[in-house]
């Protein structure tokens, strides 16, 4: 009787124990999980999946071949500026660069929203694609509303995709490379940043 009581004592005993254990493995897997799924999303946030955040950093500096140098830009090539845009939602370090200016021309840029043709999200508002960037657009500027076929890399999906001019502005662009603010990698020939997007460094 003795003997049944205490294999029945450890039993109960080891029963416990193992679900103790169990809940605890439960536990710390579902937290592993948690952590997980944070660092999934901060990785998202900093890679900068959907809309302008695809954007590439840097660029090759090659530019359209009939793209107008600009004779006597504000900023010339060769000085430095800071960066008032922030096309890339502010994760990219962007905003308040100090940037080389790479390149000064005048034409015309365009926001355009358009469907990536990689299957990616609808972009709205993308800033910038200039006039020589689009598959034979006629005379600029284009009226808002018009539909165009891109001829620029900027983004995955952008080249080839049919787009709507949302609006226009006749201007200087820039290309141009700058150390991001928030401590990534320097970006080399970044395209593109329109005159009032830029100001004197202090």
């Amino acid at each position: 009787m003795n003997k049944k009581w205490i294999i029945g004592i450890m039993l109960l005993v080891t029963i416990f124990l193992l679900a103790a254990c169990g809940g605890g493995n439960e536990e710390a897997e579902q937290n592993g999980n948690e952590e997980e799924a944070n660092t999934d999303e901060e990785m998202d946030m900093e890679s900068g999946s959907g809309g302008q955040s695809d954007m590439s950093h840097s660029g090759s500096g090659e530019v359209p071949d009939d793209l107008e140098e600009a004779e006597d830009p504000a900023y010339p090539v060769g000085s430095t500026a800071i960066i008032e845009a922030s096309h890339m939602g502010g994760m990219h370090g962007m905003q308040g660069a100090e940037a080389t200016i790479e390149g000064a021309y005048n034409t015309t840029a365009y926001v355009v929203s358009y469907t990536p043709t990689n299957g990616g999200e609808p972009v709205e508002n993308h800033k910038w694609v200039i006039h020589e960037e689009l598959e034979d657009p006629g005379e600029a500027p284009l009226e808002p509303g018009t539909e165009v076929t891109l001829d620029a890399s900027h983004m995955e999906g952008m080249d080839g995709a049919t787009a709507e001019i949302d609006s226009a502005v006749q201007t200087t662009v820039y290309m141009v490379s700058y150390m991001p603010t928030n401590g990534g990698e320097k970006v080399s020939n970044h395209k593109w940043v329109t005159e009032d997007e830029l100001s004197e460094p202090e």
